[in-house]
């Protein structure tokens, strides 16, 4: 008999036929007129129940079925008299595919996630994890429906790269140089030209500058791909190795850049709350108690936009009257999670586009407003997160964009191609970059964006 998911079992009502699901046990409870068994498969937050006659089968069987164990079962779909869930199977034939010892590290209710992390080969197998990396696949899905109905062409950037498009300079290198034994320039330097690319390589930290090519050809396209940061940053807020989501448009202005940045994003938390109902109702429930109420939140009111300039005064007023910060906030200082969440959480009570930074906490390619001090940069800052999506109008003046690359002393001998965007039939232009991994922090209601990815990547960690 053909497999149903559990999924569809549960929407089923064709009471008295046979059904077979497969899947993992989360529960199994004896007595000596009837077994329970919850099976779950990993396609809904839900569980299927099980009922078993425990005369009809071995009991040593049936005892060696505990949580954990991999089993499949044929029998009849019948109507639910007990709470909670609308059909069950009456058990007829079970077959064993794997079972599970006692020492399951997924056995108990009420692990700590800093636990489950030393076991995120299973972790993914309980209920959080399961709704997690659900909604984690309809984000992703989310995101290719917007930019696909909106004429955005899916782009793809090179994971291995000789420029540094942050000019951060914490990457990883890529090389297949012996490194017990590498050979050296007449002045002591590593020869890279012996390398496999025959120069310095890294992994990316951002495909823009590349996907910046693809708009000035395509008119306006998105990446979404890994990004590699090698920060030495211990945080609930940062990974090693993170998805980004990078769209760069052609002909962008400032208003349109907000306006892109805010459509979208309520796009997805829309999508979120339309497609994942069930497991956005479990994490409510176990996880954020307020997380659908700021879900929806996020799709009653426009955002503000606010000038940097304005948002100091904010902060600078607020800690006139009392207001604790951590990092003390004055005109170019970059500001810190606090002040961001400050801002959105207790302020405004929504979220925050802000604009128009100080030039020198911003990157190199954004351009110059008139005052000559601040740049035409946006971020947005969520509730919970802080900084969600940066992005920025980009300078296509070929002399102000090199001035600026001289000012800061970026070695630009491998960019000369992004200059030639510049040269070549330049135009206006501009895009964002959302972390999306924040996006999943912020729509699951997760603490740790170590949770929010199958397997993370962070500093003295490459497990599994």
């Amino acid at each position: 008999m053909k497999r149903t998911k559990v999924v569809d079992a549960l929407k089923r009502t064709d009471f008295g036929k046979d059904i077979n699901v497969k899947g993992w046990v989360r529960t199994h409870r004896s007595s000596k007129a009837v077994d329970f068994i919850a099976l779950n498969d990993g396609s809904t937050i839900k569980n299927i129940q099980i009922v078993v006659d425990p005369t009809k089968f071995d009991a040593d069987k049936l005892r060696s079925i505990t949580t954990g164990a991999c089993i499949g079962v044929a029998g009849t779909l019948v109507e639910s008299q007990g709470a909670g869930q609308s059909v069950e199977i009456q058990g007829s034939e079970i077959e064993i595919y794997g079972l599970c010892p006692s020492d399951y590290p997924m056995q108990k209710k009420g692990q700590s996630f800093e636990y489950m992390r030393q076991y995120a080969h299973v972790r993914l197998r309980t209920n959080t994890f399961g709704a997690v990396m659900r909604i984690r696949h309809n984000m992703a899905m989310a995101i290719h429906t917007y930019f696909h109905e909106h004429g955005f062409f899916y782009f793809h950037t090179p994971l291995i790269t000789a420029s540094d498009a942050e000019g951060a300079g914490d990457m990883f290198q890529v090389t297949t140089l012996d490194l017990n034994n590498p050979k050296r320039t007449e002045d002591g330097k590593i020869d890279y030209s012996e390398d496999f690319f025959g120069k310095h390589t890294s992994l990316t930290v951002s495909g823009q500058l590349e996907g910046e090519l693809g708009a000035t050809a395509l008119g306006q396209i998105y990446t979404f791909g890994p990004t590699f940061r090698a920060e030495n940053s211990n945080t609930p807020r940062h990974l090693a190795e993170f998805w980004m989501i990078e769209p760069e448009v052609a002909f962008l202005e400032m208003n349109d850049l907000m306006d892109l940045e805010e459509d979208f994003i309520r796009y997805c938390v829309k999508w979120a709350l339309d497609n994942c109902k069930d497991d956005l109702e479990f994490l409510n429930k176990m996880i954020d108690k307020g997380l659908i109420e700021r879900l929806q939140g996020v799709l009653k009111e426009g955002f503000v936009r606010l000038p940097y300039t304005e948002g100091v005064k904010i902060l600078e007023e607020a800690q006139k009257n009392g207001k604790k910060f951590e990092f003390p906030v004055s005109w170019g200082v970059d500001l810190a999670s606090e002040h961001e969440r400050y801002l959105v959480e207790e302020h405004f009570k929504r979220p925050v586009i802000m604009t128009d930074y100080p030039k020198d906490i911003k990157a190199f390619y954004m351009k110059i407003n008139a005052d000559d001090k601040t740049v035409q940069g946006t971020d947005v800052l969520f509730p919970q997160i802080g900084e969600i999506i940066g992005g920025s109008i980009r300078e296509e003046n070929y002399d102000k964009l090199l001035a600026e690359i001289k000012r800061r002393n970026i070695p630009m001998k491998d960019m000369w191609w992004y200059l030639d965007t510049r040269k070549y039939g330049s135009c206006p232009h501009g895009g964002f970059g959302l972390g999306f991994e924040r996006l999943i922090l912020f729509v699951t209601g997760m603490q740790n964006i170590r949770d929010v990815i199958p397997f993370p990547r962070t500093p003295k960690n490459a497990e599994f």
